[in-house]
């Protein structure tokens, strides 16, 4: 009696029903690290990118603007007696040291949202780049703001 290649009536079923199993069995198991997490997504991060963009548009603008380095800070020093400083300039390090936690949570927003935290945080830079080149802020950016 010769054996017949063919199907056997169980692989038929197995054909119908979903694999549960990869080719090797493994294909329901979860990964050994877990799955993967999505980007972090912190307020200093956000306000590390806004500071960027603000800060590379001015240094693109102002031929003077070059060689200052923009850093971030979480709190001042000190205070001063009109208040607690948003930013600290230093001409001759050429240095604009923008404080975080003082911009975040002292600004006063008309609307608590992320587009205006970021329009806040911008600002902020004009003003101290402005302060450092003894500009207006409105100067700094003339064309950004015309619309017609």
């Amino acid at each position: 009696m010769v054996a017949r290649r063919g199907r056997s009536p169980r692989r038929a079923d197995a054909a119908s029903r979903p694999d549960r199993h990869g080719r090797h069995g493994r294909q329901g198991r979860s990964s050994v690290v877990r799955p993967p997490i999505g980007p972090l997504d912190t307020r200093f991060e956000r306000f590390d990118v806004a500071v960027g963009a603000a800060s590379e548009f001015l240094r693109s603008a102002w031929p003077e603007l070059h060689d200052v380095s923009f850093e971030i800070g979480s709190m001042p020093p000190h205070s001063h007696a009109d208040g607690i400083p948003r930013w600290h300039i230093d001409r001759t390090a050429k240095r604009i040291a923008l404080f975080r936690i003082p911009i975040e949570r002292l600004g006063r927003l008309h609307r608590d949202d992320e587009l205006h935290r970021r329009m806040s945080i911008e600002g902020t830079v004009f003003r101290a780049a402005a302060e450092y080149l003894d500009r207006d802020p409105w100067d700094l950016g003339p064309e950004r703001f015309r619309y017609f």
